[in-house]
């Protein structure tokens, strides 16, 4: 009996507890916390209500608009920061800003007064002065009216562009949830005095590339850090208007987490160095072989990384966290198939032929060129995929000119597989456009003999060798001031750039240390033509990850020192 009394005992507390722990779960219009910010979400950034229908809205006053059309985010941003375009202010839709008063701009001003001004020292308050607020703080009931009628707490109607939204009362709950918790706790790796960033390399890189990375990365923290003891001074005896900007500086500090093979447990490692210490954002970063493990370990755990030194990244119409250089060999795949589709004799009955060898970079050129031929509507090339230990002999090049007779022929290869490519000299036909990777070719253009070199076109995806003179001069009396060597100008000027934009993008946020908002300062930024010393510009937009979007087609000059011939202007994807 005692037992059998005891086993009831248990079993009706944990019933209780279970039921009182379920009627303390907070919910909005019935959903669980993790459901409302979820729905909430997709509201904000895709227009779509819980139900999956798209929301109604109207703008200028009577005209209705598909919520699709016009999502928060277009304007907003997806922090909720707000953006300025033009003249155009669009201002702060997340929970620290709307649940809090809006001083007006130039808050602060010296009074009229002359006895407020005698005796400054002493009575600094007394010497400014705030004006009024904008706008109160909202509560929850005064936003959903906002966004149903677009009056704000003071009467004031807001622009007619702005969206009124038809929501049923249990939608307009979950949006005011889901703005009232955006963009309000800070992230980790951020706290009073220091923003933690980390770069990644795996452990089968060269010594000498590992060293001109790091170098750069840590060259500009120091410089950062530098500015620390007048910028601390500042924020605790400034000007208290000025409180925000001084209090916003941080200390930087940079961690190195290094790989070790294999790379399928790479996430695990990622996971334990962000478990150990977290990080902001991650910075530039070197592996041997595909970007993709740490490009999904940013997307799950939301943390920016920007500008690695790859050739391999995720290609993605739709992630965020990543924000590249260049779609790396997609790139000049998908440049050659644009430049083919833009020549009058490439028509309909074109035989092309693509010949590579197993391996990545086959692979994402081959991505890149068939993807982008089939959106024109073209017939998929003849393709020859080359065994690991085929040798290209003079036959087989004879083969392929005597079998296939093709007018393009498109060799994603090294320079090792042309060691007999001058057999196809001899041909009566030669294919009018035969087209290579000078990445993939690694700049070994004496590979390419004399005589073809009238029918060879590369694709090139940084600047002409005499262009960009003032960059790079400035890149190397950078590096010359730090004592650091001139190793690879190529990736030195990249982590050059990752600095300088680095430095505008941690300005920007000011003391809103998130990491969309972190991203969207880059997105923001104006086009860049300078500060890159390797590439003709690189161009940023709202969303966009990859920020060189070009690449030339070139040809080459005879001689055992080739000169580029541009053929082609920076054909853009």
């Amino acid at each position: 009996m005692t037992m059998r009394f005891l086993l009831v005992t248990v079993l009706c507390f944990l019933f209780f507890s279970t039921a009182a722990a379920a009627q303390n779960e907070k919910t909005v219009a019935g959903f669980t916390e993790e459901e409302v910010l979820l729905f909430g979400e997709k509201m904000y950034r895709e227009g779509v209500l819980p139900s999956g229908e798209p929301m109604e809205a109207i703008v200028m006053g009577d005209i209705p608009v598909d919520g699709r059309m016009f999502t928060c985010d277009d304007c907003h941003q997806r922090s909720g920061l707000g953006s300025v375009e033009g003249t155009v202010i669009t201002w702060p839709t997340n929970g620290r800003e709307l649940y809090r008063p809006r001083r007006k701009t130039g808050a602060w001003r010296q009074p009229e007064s002359e006895e407020a001004k005698m005796d400054v020292r002493k009575n600094l308050p007394a010497y400014w002065e705030q004006i009024e607020e904008a706008r109160p703080a909202y509560t929850d009931e005064s936003l959903a009216t906002v966004l149903w009628t677009g009056v704000d707490p003071t009467g004031r109607k807001l622009n007619p562009v702005m969206p009124l939204y038809h929501l049923e009362d249990s939608d307009m709950a979950i949006m005011v949830h889901y703005l009232k918790n955006l963009s309000v706790d800070l992230p980790p790796g951020v706290d009073d005095t220091t923003i933690r960033f980390a770069t990644v390399v795996s452990e089968d890189i060269p010594a000498e590339a590992r060293e001109a990375m790091l170098a750069i990365l840590q060259a500009h923290v120091d410089v950062r850090n530098s500015q620390s003891r007048h910028q601390e001074r500042r924020a605790e005896s400034g000007p208290f208007y000025k409180t925000e900007m001084h209090q916003a500086y941080r200390r930087w500090e940079l961690d190195i987490w290094e790989l070790q093979s294999p790379a399928n447990t790479w996430s695990r490692q990622l996971q334990e160095y962000y478990h150990k210490q977290p990080v902001f954002a991650l910075l530039g970063g070197l592996v041997e072989g595909s970007w993709q493990p740490i490009h999904e370990f940013c997307e799950e755990h939301k943390i920016p990384a920007i500008f690695p030194l790859t050739d391999f990244p995720v290609i993605s119409e739709s992630d965020w966290y990543t924000l590249y250089f260049s779609k790396g060999f997609y790139q000049e795949g998908e440049a050659a198939a644009r430049y083919l589709q833009a020549q009058e004799n490439i028509v309909s009955g074109t035989k092309i032929v693509m010949v590579s060898r197993q391996g990545m970079a086959g692979s994402y050129l081959n991505r890149g060129f068939s993807e982008i031929w089939q959106e024109f509507g073209r017939p998929g090339p003849e393709h020859i995929k080359l065994a690991p230990d085929k040798k290209l002999s003079e036959q087989f090049w004879r083969d392929i000119m005597q079998a296939k007779q093709p007018d393009v022929l498109i060799l994603w290869l090294e320079p090792v597989d042309l060691a007999n490519i001058r057999t196809l000299v001899g041909e009566k036909k030669l294919p009018g456009k035969i087209i290579l990777s000078a990445e993939m070719l690694d700049y070994s253009f004496t590979a390419i003999p004399d005589n073809l070199r009238d029918n060879v076109y590369l694709t090139y995806s940084y600047s002409l060798p005499d262009s960009q003179k003032r960059s790079k001069q400035a890149v190397k009396q950078w590096l010359r001031a730090r004592k650091i060597p001139v190793t690879d100008l190529k990736m030195q000027s990249k982590m050059y750039f990752l600095g300088w934009m680095l430095t505008g993008a941690v300005k920007s946020m000011r003391s809103e240390f998130f990491r969309d908002y972190f991203l969207e300062g880059f997105d923001m930024m104006i086009d860049q033509d300078y500060a890159i010393a390797v590439y003709p510009r690189l161009t940023f937009g709202s969303g966009q990850r990859y920020a060189s979007k070009g690449c030339y087609i070139v040809q080459l000059t005879r001689g055992s020192k080739p000169e580029l011939i541009k053929r082609s202007d920076w054909v853009i994807h």
